[in-house]
């Protein structure tokens, strides 16, 4: 490779980066003036800031879905979860299993952007089974002080970093919940998480929609409008009748939510968040790949938001709980291995 053209790829690669930086610094103009407004920070207790209101789940199930429904763009970029109305599941769990110093450090940090959290499941030999991972952490003290010395790998970190651990030191203090019970830490908020994730795919999905049914209208080949086509239509038709029906099933879900503690929602509706999420993570692709159809061209490419939709909203059928994890704990409800139907069919 000449010394030119590694500068000119050098140089294409700075000049990425600095657009990804300036739409980042966007971003957080755009959450300062959702905060300075009193959006940001709707979903959370007053305490933070927040409504403290008593159909949170509802509210969040309604505004995500409406917000992703007007496309992309500063007040909802769904890439990074972004949004002028923010979901914060860290604050609830620092609130929940977190030490007062803990508290005074990352919730705030969290809410004002002096604090970045992360979570690591992922593994380079595992992902969706949490209760085994290769990552170790023993107590060991280093300079008097009690801790923890973790080895290991982590992926799919923040900007999809693989992170490796060798001998890294940990004082007892950064330990976040009980030792060992980690994992009920990790499930703390996956519910509330998983509906609200739900109903922005919703909004993504009828985006795509409505964006088809408009461009069918006005484009015209061979001397009629595409929307004259059965061939347009009934794909559309199939698309939105899923949109209403999960809608209505979506809201239902956050409604009984906000009516029950965590632990009830786990044991009798941890089936329906989990079919709100799975079906709506596939109809977002399914209406993302079928706006591209009907855009034609221009639908495939940049100029247009489809393509972009598509990918973000696919990763979802893999990270939020894969899209089997998620039918697993449908059936499982559904064949009483689980849930309220368990002892039904135990004695059958």
């Amino acid at each position: 490779m000449t010394t030119s053209v590694f500068s000119t790829i050098v140089a294409n690669i700075q000049e990425r980066i600095g657009i990804i930086k300036d739409w980042e610094i966007l971003l957080n103009q755009a959450k300062k003036l959702a905060d300075d407004a009193g959006h940001l920070r709707f979903a959370l207790p007053k305490q933070y800031g927040g409504q403290g209101h008593s159909q949170t789940n509802l509210w969040m199930a309604v505004i995500r879905d409406h917000l992703a429904s007007k496309g992309l763009g500063l007040f909802n970029d769904l890439q990074n979860e972004h949004s002028i109305v923010g979901n914060f599941p860290v604050v609830l769990m620092f609130r929940e299993f977190g030490t007062q110093a803990q508290k005074a450090e990352f919730i705030e940090g969290s809410l004002n952007g002096t604090r970045s959290i992360c979570f690591g499941l992922t593994e380079p030999g595992h992902g969706s089974d949490a209760t085994f991972m290769d990552t170790r952490a023993l107590k060991e003290i280093c300079e008097g002080v009690q801790g923890w010395m973790i080895n290991g790998i982590k992926m799919w970190q923040t900007d999809h970093a693989t992170v490796s651990f060798t001998d890294v030191f940990v004082p007892s203090t950064a330990v976040l919940g009980r030792v060992d019970y980690g994992l009920r830490v990790a499930q703390a908020f996956v519910h509330e998480n998983r509906i609200r994730q739900a109903a922005s795919s919703l909004g993504a999905a009828t985006y795509c929609i409505d964006q088809s049914v408009r461009y069918a209208q006005k484009r015209a080949p061979f001397g009629k409008p595409l929307a004259t086509n059965q061939g347009i239509q009934f794909p559309l038709v199939e698309l939105a009748t899923q949109a209403e029906m999960l809608r209505l099933l979506i809201r239902k879900t956050a409604w009984e939510m906000d009516r029950m503690s965590q632990q009830d929602v786990a044991r009798t509706l941890s089936d329906k968040v989990a079919m709100c999420n799975y079906w709506a993570n596939r109809l977002c692709c399914d209406a993302a790949d079928r706006a591209m159809q009907v855009h034609g061209g221009v639908g495939y490419s940049r100029h247009k938001p489809f393509e972009h939709i598509y990918r973000h909203h696919r990763r979802y059928r893999i990270t939020e709980g894969s899209e089997e994890i998620q039918m697993r704990k449908v059936a499982a409800f559904l064949f009483g291995f689980a849930g309220p139907k368990r002892a039904q069919y135990a004695k059958l």
